[in-house]
């Protein structure tokens, strides 16, 4: 059995899509179609079929099949329950080792580095804060525990505020998490 050439006039389909139109121009290989949504288009004459169903598109069984076994399937729902592993994590980790905070200690006394820390602290407290982050971690390290001792003075300041060791498996003992009451 011989395939007929695609002429002008001939409705055709598209290969690898559901489109069905018009042939308006054919150039050698390439042909003009007008889809059915009004939309001129050019194909390879490789990638057209001729519709001899007068408009119906032709679908193989195994394309049938598929779209069956896919609405045979439960859509599954994702769960709404948040782990009680996800539920502790903290919100806002802040990093206090004087080296992210600066470019250089040089020149700087212990007393100027524990100040820009204590002033990065109180900054990032006033925004967690300020954005309703319930939780935050602040990483002060083990040292010889002045920053830690000088962080608790500074959240006993503030009367929402509860302060606790953070997990031990993630920062060790060199952080303290806190946690703030949002309607105290």
């Amino acid at each position: 059995m011989r395939k007929r050439k695609i002429e002008v006039g001939d409705s055709v389909q598209v290969l690898d899509d559901t489109m069905i139109g018009t042939v308006k121009e054919v150039d050698g290989s390439t042909i003009t179609i007008i889809s059915s949504d009004g939309f001129e288009l050019e194909y390879d004459t490789t990638e057209l079929l001729l519709d001899e169903g007068q408009g119906t598109i032709k679908v193989s069984n195994f394309e049938a099949a598929q779209v069956k076994s896919q609405k045979d399937k439960p859509q599954k729902k994702p769960p709404l329950k948040v782990r009680a592993k996800d539920r502790n994590i903290p919100k806002m980790e802040v990093d206090l080792h004087i080296h992210h905070l600066v470019p250089s200690t040089r020149g700087m006394s212990n007393f100027d580095m524990l100040n820009v820390q204590l002033e990065t602290a109180k900054r990032q407290l006033e925004f967690a804060i300020r954005k309703r982050i319930q939780k935050v971690v602040f990483i002060h390290g083990v040292g010889e525990g002045v920053l830690k001792e000088e962080l608790f003075y500074l959240f006993r300041k503030y009367p929402n505020i509860t302060h606790y060791d953070a997990d031990y498996q993630k920062y060790g003992l060199g952080a303290t998490e806190i946690y703030i009451y949002q309607n105290p």
